[in-house]
């Protein structure tokens, strides 16, 4: 508690103990800065991505697909069926057949735009969507199977499963990546400490002769080095905010890599950056001061 307090009540003659310029201080304000920049990017790259995948999950979890195969002359007959058979499914808010374009338009990145739909065994699509209770896939594969053999009923089971799978990876290598980002910067910081304190070993020595503590001591390391971090940390996140904010909208081209930034109260997330630096340089500072100041006695 008396470090906390210390950090807030300045000490002009504790404070002459640490240097007020030199490679310890650009170390430790750049290092802050560089790890905080890096954390708001991780921060929105897993935000981002499970947005991402959450939205195609929950898109592909309302909806589904049957597909009908069967000679030319029974398909209509058994696409009629099929749509019967899912209008009286409870669960079900709508089913319609893809048309020949619609299904052209499918096949168009794979085949290219001159495939003759027409003349081929192309399988029927039934586009289906789902109300929010969903229906019994099982149930409905068994009445499919009675009354049109040829329907395949895809329920995107296999589909939502990895995008699942992949956003709590994706999102468990975002903290991990800021966990690492608080590591690095750590020992950053206690690298500085360390080079302050031994280069500062004969001031310590006459200020233990005059009657001063190593508590005293230290905490004016602490002090110093906290706020340098903080600082750093600010001035990175600010930068960092200002990269994800100039990003292209994800409505001015629908890829991936224009949704990568933050959405609603999560703006407000990186504001926790700079003081979880501090946090950080404090805890490091305080030990490598108390490790330090020993092994001077």
């Amino acid at each position: 508690m008396s470090d906390i307090s210390g950090l807030i009540q300045s000490d002009v003659s504790a404070d002459r103990v640490v240097p007020p310029a030199g490679f310890t201080v650009r170390l430790t304000l750049f290092s802050a800065g560089a790890m905080a920049f890096l954390a708001v990017f991780a921060l929105a790259l897993s935000l981002a991505a499970g947005r991402l995948a959450s939205q195609w999950g929950n898109e592909l979890a309302r909806s589904s697909t049957l597909r009908i195969s069967a000679p030319a002359e029974q398909m209509d007959t058994q696409v009629a069926a099929a749509l019967r058979v899912l209008e009286t499914t409870p669960g079900i808010e709508s089913a319609r057949a893809l048309d020949a374009a619609e299904q052209q338009a499918l096949l168009e990145p794979w085949f290219g735009p001159d495939l003759p739909v027409e003349a081929l065994p192309v399988p029927r699509l039934i586009e289906i969507l789902e109300t929010g209770a969903g229906y019994d896939a099982s149930g409905l594969r068994l009445r499919l199977q009675g009354e049109v053999p040829g329907a395949v009923l895809d329920d995107h089971t296999r589909w939502r499963r990895p995008l699942v799978s992949a956003a709590s990876r994706l999102r468990m290598l975002g903290w991990l990546s800021i966990l690492l980002i608080g590591g690095a910067l750590a020992a950053m910081v206690t690298l500085a400490a360390n080079a302050a304190l031994a280069a500062n070993a004969q001031v310590i020595a006459v200020l233990r002769l005059v009657g001063a503590t190593d508590t005293y001591i230290a905490r004016a390391f602490v002090r110093r080095f906290t706020l340098r971090a903080t600082t750093g940390a600010a001035v990175g996140a600010l930068i960092g905010l200002l990269g994800v904010w100039l990003l292209p909208a994800a409505d001015d081209a629908g890829s991936f890599l224009t949704g990568l930034g933050f959405s609603g109260w999560h703006w407000g997330l990186p504001v926790l950056i700079p003081p979880l630096a501090g946090v950080t340089a404090f805890l490091a500072t305080r030990a490598a001061a108390a490790r330090v100041l020993r092994g001077l006695a």
